[in-house]
């Protein structure tokens, strides 16, 4: 686990209902988490790049990408994150509602840890929290460079 014991979460989503219903579960779960959010995919590289109104989050501990964000879409961003060696080694979720074999074949050839399909319901979104909060537990999280970067979010 990281140094803290919240995690640091930073989503690149551009659904605004999905953003509502992600901080509502934030508050209403069992997960201890900051929730940072980038509403585009050249929000998400201001956050990574720690410019943009995202000065002061903290570095992430683990990012979700919506593969179909505006202005640059999800994939690019992942490419872009495991090419820039402070952050290459978080670990970089697509979470999507396609379910389409070519999306995730991309996805994972593009560097994604993972590939979660969103949940349509609320409990179930929260049931998926919940899990990925339990794995982080027990994985222990992921390394860092050492140095302490700081990101802003909304």
């Amino acid at each position: 686990m990281p140094n803290h014991q919240r995690l640091h979460i930073l989503i690149a989503e551009s659904n605004a209902a999905d953003i509502t219903i992600l901080k509502r579960i934030a508050g209403d779960c069992d997960v201890e988490c900051d929730l940072y959010f980038a509403r585009n995919g050249e929000e998400a590289l201001d956050a990574f790049a720690q410019r943009g109104g995202f000065e002061t989050m903290p570095i992430p501990d683990l990012i979700l990408v919506n593969p179909y964000l505006p202005k640059l879409n999800g994939l690019e961003v992942l490419r872009k994150a495991k090419e820039d060696a402070r952050i290459r080694r978080i670990p970089i979720i697509i979470f999507t509602y396609s379910e389409r074999v070519e999306d995730l074949v991309r996805a994972y050839d593009c560097g994604a840890a993972s590939y979660l399909l969103k949940p349509v319901d609320p409990e179930q979104f929260k049931q998926l929290t919940e899990t990925v909060w339990a794995y982080w537990q027990v994985a222990g999280g992921q390394p860092h460079s050492g140095a302490k970067h700081k990101v802003q979010a909304d």
